[in-house]
């Protein structure tokens, strides 16, 4: 008898590790309109913000596909994909070849789709208040200052977009 833990474990990593594979190649998923990319989320389930972020996602035209996973799946996953820890946030996802970390405004991966840097992706460090599904009622209308950092496979990062 297979271990059911055991089974999911191995299979995050084998998905993981095609995933980063992949990484570099463009996303080939559509949304069933086919105008924006599919964006897949590794995230935990009990995650109320990371909820919050899909439906800004959705509520700007992107389908998302959800994958809940544990805290150290997700950050395993993470960190194949080259995303060191500081840059680290609840939820990792990947659009059109390039990943996502933490609260990234659907505007800005818009751009980042459009421009098509030469990058591993965008990341909010943390979870600025304020930020995509960071801004809810209750946090009583509070917007902190925060940065999206366009991350480079070397592990540098510059600023993308700031929000003051």
């Amino acid at each position: 008898m297979v271990n059911t833990t055991e089974h999911l474990r191995r299979r995050t990593l084998l998905q993981g590790g095609l995933a980063a594979a992949l990484g570099a190649l463009p996303l080939l998923a559509r949304s069933a309109t086919g105008s924006q990319p599919v964006i897949e989320v590794w995230k935990t389930p009990t995650c109320g913000c990371c909820h919050d972020w899909i439906r800004h996602l959705q509520s700007n035209g992107y389908e998302v596909k959800t994958h809940d996973v544990s805290d150290a799946a997700k950050r395993d996953y993470r960190q194949r994909l080259g995303l060191a820890d500081k840059f680290g946030s609840c939820h990792t996802a990947l659009v059109g070849g390039y990943l996502l970390e933490g609260h990234v405004p659907a505007r800005d991966i818009q751009r980042l789709l459009k421009e098509k840097p030469r990058a591993l992706g965008l990341a909010v460090p943390g979870m600025p208040v304020g930020s995509p599904g960071m801004d809810g009622p209750e946090y009583g209308g509070r917007k902190d200052p925060y940065d999206v950092l366009l991350v480079q496979r070397s592990g540098s990062a510059s600023v993308y977009q700031s929000y003051r």
